[in-house]
C-alpha cells in the first residue's frame, strides 16, 4: 500500500475533523485501503467485545510462597519421607491390630485341638477328592473324545485303502483275464485261431 494515510489514528478517533474527511474520501477512491479500513474495524470491533479485567496489582515472584509445594506435596514428592510414612502406617496398623483383636482361647484342650484338624482334615480331604474325580472324568471325556476321532479317521482312512486296493484287483483280474484270452487264441484252444 503506498498511501500515507494513518488509518490506524482514524479507527481509534485520534484524527481531526479535516483529516478524518480526507480519509474517507481517499477510502471512497482506494480499495486497498478501504479494505485495510473493514480488517482494522474488525478487529477494533472484536477487542470492544472483551470484558474489561483489572490489571493484577503485584506480580508473584519464584521466591514467594505461593508456589512452595503444601507438606502433603512434599511428602508425595520424596521418596525416603513417603517410605517412613508408609512403614509408619504399617506399624500403627499392626499394633491396632494386635490390641483390638479377640484373645485366643487357652482353655481349648488338645481333644477339641486334635477334633479340629481332624474334621479339617477330612473336609479337605473330601474337596482334594472331589476335585479329582472331576479332574480325572474331564480328562477322560476328552480322552474318549480324541480316540473317537482317531478311530473315525483310521476308518475312513481304511475305507479309502480298501478302495484302491478293490480297484487295482479288478484291474488286475481284468488284466490276467484279458491275457488268458489272448493266450488261449494263440495257442489254438478256444478256435478262434483256426
Amino acid at each position: 500500500m503506498n498511501c500515507s494515510m494513518d488509518l490506524k489514528a482514524y479507527i481509534v478517533g485520534e484524527v481531526t475533523e479535516e483529516e478524518h474527511r480526507q480519509i474517507e474520501t481517499h477510502a471512497l477512491a482506494c480499495a486497498e485501503c478501504r479494505e485495510e479500513l473493514e480488517r482494522l474495524a474488525l478487529t477494533r470491533d472484536s477487542l470492544l467485545l472483551l470484558r474489561d479485567e483489572e490489571m493484577p496489582r503485584r506480580i508473584a515472584f519464584v521466591s514467594d510462597k505461593v508456589f512452595e509445594p503444601n507438606w502433603w506435596q512434599r511428602l508425595w514428592n520424596s521418596g525416603p519421607r513417603l517410605g517412613f510414612a508408609s512403614a509408619a502406617m504399617l506399624s500403627a496398623a499392626l499394633l491396632v491390630h494386635a490390641f483390638v483383636r479377640p484373645p485366643v482361647n487357652p482353655a481349648l484342650s488338645q481333644t477339641e485341638l486334635a477334633q479340629t484338624e481332624a474334621q479339617i482334615e477330612k473336609e479337605v480331604g473330601a474337596r482334594v477328592q472331589a476335585a479329582v474325580a472331576k479332574a480325572v472324568a474331564d480328562s477322560e471325556v476328552q480322552q474318549e473324545k480324541k480316540t473317537a476321532a482317531m478311530l473315525e479317521t483310521a476308518a475312513k482312512r481304511f475305507d479309502v485303502e480298501r478302495r484302491n486296493l478293490l480297484s487295482v484287483a479288478a484291474g488286475n483280474s481284468d488284466m490276467l483275464y484279458k491275457q488268458m484270452v489272448w493266450t488261449l487264441r494263440t495257442s489254438g484252444q478256444l478256435g478262434g485261431g483256426q
